[in-house]
């Protein structure tokens, strides 16, 4: 007879695999929950720079380089064109204000002032000619008066007898107007030449006035002429040291081109250029240091030009009280230019990390100094010893802040 089999109890061999693939799968949930799955990377520590992030004063100022100027650069250029004849003084040379530095020379402007004189003389025989003629025309119409004044005398005399003899009836009608006809022409010829002696002398005058305002006007053209002959010699227009006189003998000058230049040794003023990150902190009014000679001296922002060129923008320094001995034009100055009060701030050492991550993260080191972690900071000003730390950091805690270059996108470093 058949018998029942009864099913057997407990593991059997054809469920190991299903227990082993739900034991995997449990290890797999558990490293994907709870494991560290940040991408790594193993470092030399001799390699990098740590450098620990402190609670400190942050000075906020900028390192930039500054060369010494004359307080005062002043142009020389000739008022008149011409030929360089002789060059007075070299450059170098110390000048004072209207000592003559270069002659030149210009023919053409020699013959203008030889045709000036030669008008001016004419003109001055005109007037004269004139006056002459004008006096000759007064003497004969004073003549002509006289003729015309003894004329009318005549004929009223010789009027007023036959007036007196038609009354006696001793002379015809006829002589009687004859005569007074005579004479009331008489008398109106000597109301002419009055007339015209009064025309003749306002127009004389007026003539004469004319020719002695060209004639005014000719002399000054001549001053003007003969002050162009003494603008050829160029001159200097302020005490200073002459510097950069570009001119050569026979050569040819246009007005106002430049020939050289005067510098003003009685001050100096320092140029910087500076990096166009801190174009909308420079302000005119920012103090400033420099050390020279084992002292500090102060200057003062006063000229921020906006033009950026090569990435910098220009400005002018005054120096402030004391001036270092023996400076000079051309000398180079370290300047720490002051951009705001100093605070309290977490600090850490400037560092090549920066080029990299731009101030947005750092590598912060683990306290057993054997790994080091990537943590987002926030960086704001920096001057040329310190980056201010805004979050992301506690004092005391040390970070990377050599370059990260080789790192690539790895989160944690293993320091060996």
């Amino acid at each position: 007879m058949d018998r029942i089999l009864e099913k057997k109890k407990g593991l059997q061999k054809k469920h190991i695999p299903y227990v082993a693939g739900g034991a995997a799968l449990l290890i797999l949930l558990g490293w994907l929950i709870l494991g560290d799955h940040s991408s790594s990377l193993k470092v030399d520590s001799r390699t990098v720079t740590i450098e620990k992030a402190q609670r400190g004063q942050f000075n906020d100022y900028v390192r930039v380089n500054g060369n010494v100027l004359p307080i005062t650069t002043v142009q020389i250029s000739p008022l008149e064109s011409g030929n360089v004849d002789v060059k007075v003084v070299e450059e170098g040379a110390m000048v004072k204000k209207g000592d003559i530095i270069v002659k030149l020379t210009n023919p053409q402007l020699n013959m203008q002032i030889l045709t000036s004189e030669a008008d001016l003389a004419y003109q001055e025989n005109q007037l004269r000619d004139t006056r002459v003629s004008m006096e000759q025309e007064k003497l004969n119409l004073r003549q002509e008066r006289l003729q015309v004044e003894m004329n009318v005398a005549r004929t009223k005399r010789r009027y007023e007898q036959y007036a007196a003899l038609e009354k006696e009836n001793l002379i015809s009608h006829e002589e009687y107007l004859q005569a007074k006809e005579d004479y009331e022409l008489a008398a109106r010829q000597k109301e002419l030449i009055y007339d015209r002696q009064v025309q003749d002398s306002i127009f004389r005058s007026l003539q004469i006035d004319n020719m002695e305002i060209s004639l005014e006007s000719m002399k000054k053209n001549m001053e003007l002429i003969r002050q162009r002959v003494d603008n050829l010699n160029v001159r200097a227009n302020i005490d200073g040291e002459l510097g950069q006189l570009d001119v050569v003998l026979g050569q040819y000058v246009t007005a106002g081109t430049k020939v050289g230049q005067i510098n003003d040794l009685s001050d100096y003023k320092i140029e910087a250029m500076i990096d166009e990150h801190y174009i909308d902190r420079v302000k005119a009014g920012l103090e400033g240091t420099f050390e020279r000679q084992g002292k500090k001296f102060g200057l003062v922002v006063k000229t921020v030009f906006p033009e950026v060129r090569d990435g910098q923008f220009r400005t002018w320094c005054y120096l402030t009280g004391e001036r270092p001995d023996n400076i000079r034009a051309g000398q180079t100055y370290y300047i720490n230019l002051e951009l705001g009060q100093p605070t309290d701030a977490i600090i850490i050492p400037r560092g090549a990390f920066y080029q990299t991550t731009g101030g947005s993260w750092i590598f912060v080191v683990s306290p057993d100094g054997k790994k080091a972690f990537r943590r987002s900071v926030k960086i704001g000003r920096q001057n040329p010893q310190y980056y201010e730390v805004l979050e992301g950091l506690d004092d005391g805690e040390r970070v990377i802040v050599s370059s990260y270059e080789t790192f690539g996108d790895n989160e944690v470093l293993i320091l060996k």
